[in-house]
């Protein structure tokens, strides 16, 4: 009688017992954050007048013309007194980013660059982070730049 009080009180306490809480590992991973919806192309095709400031300032610096098309094909820069500049276009997400080929500078006279921008489209505007590589004797200089641009009205 005695053991099998002992075995009654074991399972008692057994089931009084707190349950400890499930491990982290065995716990479901926080969801990911949600991706952005795609740029949709056929949205940013048009023509787009640009302001160039640098990445912290507001003093326009120039400015050009962006001629953008429904797909990655046919991309094209003009700036003043320069020849007309097909640009190579890749998306990636919500972002347009854009590769110029190598000119003279309009802010150096004399030095050549190339920029490759960033552009994301925002309410009505698409705004542009460029990345400008000056080729000098040496290393290169790299000059951080910020470009918005408007659309024009068909």
């Amino acid at each position: 009688m005695r053991r099998l009080s002992l075995i009654l009180a074991a399972v008692v306490l057994a089931a009084c017992a707190k349950k400890e809480p499930a491990p982290e590992a065995a716990k479901a991973p926080p969801a990911a954050p949600v991706a952005p919806a795609p740029i949709d192309l056929a949205k940013v095709a048009g023509t787009w007048s640009f302001n160039v400031t640098s990445a912290t300032g507001d003093s326009v610096l120039t400015n050009y013309i962006l001629v953008a098309t429904a797909n990655t094909a046919g991309w094209t820069l003009y700036m003043q007194h320069r020849q007309a500049m097909t640009l190579q276009v890749m998306v990636m997400g919500d972002s347009v980013m854009v590769t110029s080929p190598t000119y003279e500078s309009v802010l150096r006279k004399g030095v050549k660059v190339s920029t490759t921008s960033v552009y994301h489209l925002v309410n009505d505007q698409l705004i542009g982070h460029t990345m400008a590589h000056y080729a000098l004797k040496g290393p290169d200089s790299l000059v951080a730049l910020r470009a918005v641009g408007v659309k024009a009205p068909k």
